[in-house]
């Protein structure tokens, strides 16, 4: 791990900071400009980036995009945490499944009640007449799943568990056990690790059966996965701070989508609320406090990649530098639309988990604002984007929102183009971020950190 040192960014780059000061301490306007925010969204949710896609041109498109916008506004790169200029590269193994062959009792088992989760290239396992299930010899542990117990639980206790599993599934367990199957067939990507003797994962291999692990007289399974590894790239950016450089506030949002589908038709998804919103408030927030140019903590920038495969951008990101330097994590997702409390408002998850969410209400109220709690908690939003990998390492991460989802139609359709948005409620919630996150900037606030043993863990094979 490279511990993040922003003082180093003042001295490697000392010419550039000059240059920002002469840059802007020009009298001018130093509000958010709601022409340069609709024109930042216009280009990233539009069709020339054919939705963004991971591994496509035009995902490093947008991602070339982003940077430029950076550099005009006069942040520097973030070389002392990875990155070549503004592009952090990094690379994700995408294992997918080839064959599974499995023979229970001298019986072959028909591949439609099997399914296989594996990080690993291949594997064999084999019980003889002569051996019992989860000897000592055996690499894998044996798992019954009778019809009361509860299926969903148990798998999800194996993935955080990790190792090698074989679970005997009751037949009464057929309809859940179809989309587990499904998931699995389109393979498991995880973040590349150079160092593979300290990679964490595992095999689960479900089969549906009314054989248990006690009547198992003989076994034998083999499984063979492809492995690939392709890059993708976050872009970064630093304002160095003043009188507080060796602390972090960071502004986060990914700017990947889902591509394109085969169809006739519309058949882009062009993501405009999720999340070149997000993106755009980043962009423009990171111009907000570069006009300003007294922040005193350092302020980091980071639009991720890879949010729609799993996170894999910020997680990659979170091993490049010490956690505990970064005071907070503004993390900014789908602000497009007006929220349940009206045009301009917001929310944010797990405002509980850390004071974070009082403290910017503090700021808010003088002008009769407020950031919300979640008002989904049934959804468990605060896992579902790149805040989550920061809390769990103890950061005040949270994701900031606007979009009603329980009522939104456009959520990951073609349809959630620029036309859905509200451009004037979204430039709002822009300003509203900006004037809520000034005491984070000038170091008059510190939130409290977040519990990481109140943080549920990642699955380590899926």
């Amino acid at each position: 791990m490279i511990k993040i040192i922003p003082s180093l960014f003042l001295k490697m780059s000392l010419l550039s900071a000059s240059l920002i000061t002469a840059c802007f301490t020009f009298a001018g306007s130093k509000k958010i400009s709601l022409a340069q925010v609709t024109k930042d969204i216009t280009y990233l949710a539009s069709d020339d980036l054919k939705g963004r896609g991971n591994f496509s041109a035009e995902i490093s498109q947008a991602a070339n995009y982003i940077a430029k916008r950076f550099k005009e506004n006069g942040l520097v790169a973030a070389d002392a945490i990875s990155a070549q200029g503004f592009l952090q590269k990094y690379q994700v193994t995408k294992i997918r499944p080839k064959e599974l062959s499995l023979t229970l009792n001298g019986q072959v088992i028909n591949s439609e009640n099997l399914a296989m989760a594996s990080t690993v290239a291949n594997f064999s396992w084999l019980i003889t007449e002569n051996a019992q299930a989860n000897n000592t010899d055996n690499k894998f542990k044996v798992h019954s799943v009778s019809k009361d117990d509860d299926m969903q639980a148990f798998i999800n206790k194996l993935n955080k568990q990790g190792g090698q599993h074989l679970v005997l599934l009751n037949p009464a367990h057929e309809t859940l056990f179809k989309p587990y199957q499904n998931y699995f067939k389109r393979g498991v990507t995880k973040l590349k690790q150079d160092n593979t003797d300290k990679v964490k994962g595992g095999v689960i291999v479900i089969v549906l059966t009314a054989t248990t692990a006690k009547q198992i007289k003989s076994l034998q399974v083999s499984g063979v996965s492809t492995i690939s590894n392709n890059e993708l790239t976050n872009v970064v950016a630093v304002l160095p701070g003043k009188s507080k450089p060796d602390e972090i506030v960071l502004y986060s949002a990914h700017y990947d989508h889902l591509g394109m589908k085969n169809a006739e038709g519309d058949n882009i998804y062009n993501g405009a609320d999720d999340n070149a919103s997000g993106t755009t408030a980043i962009i423009n927030i990171a111009q907000y406090y570069a006009k300003q140019g007294h922040n005193a903590r350092t302020l980091l920038f980071a639009a991720f990649s890879a949010e729609e495969l799993g996170g894999f951008g910020s997680q990659y990101f979170s091993k490049q530098l010490d956690p505990k330097t970064i005071t907070a994590m503004i993390n900014i997702e789908m602000i497009g639309k007006p929220s349940k409390f009206g045009a301009g408002s917001l929310w944010m998850t797990g405002m509980e988990r850390s004071t974070l969410g009082e403290q910017l209400n503090n700021v808010l109220a003088k002008d009769g604002k407020k950031i919300h709690q979640d008002p989904y908690p049934e959804q468990g939003l605060f896992y579902r984007s790149d805040n989550a990998t920061l809390a769990r390492l103890g950061v005040p991460a949270h994701s900031f929102i606007s979009t009603q989802l329980d009522k939104d139609k456009h959520y990951h359709q073609v349809s959630d183009d620029i036309n859905s948005l509200n451009l004037s409620s979204l430039h709002k919630v822009i300003e509203a971020l900006a004037i809520a996150t000034q005491p984070l900037v000038d170091g008059s606030i510190t939130p409290s950190r977040i519990d990481v043993n109140l943080v549920k863990k990642k699955g380590l094979i899926y």
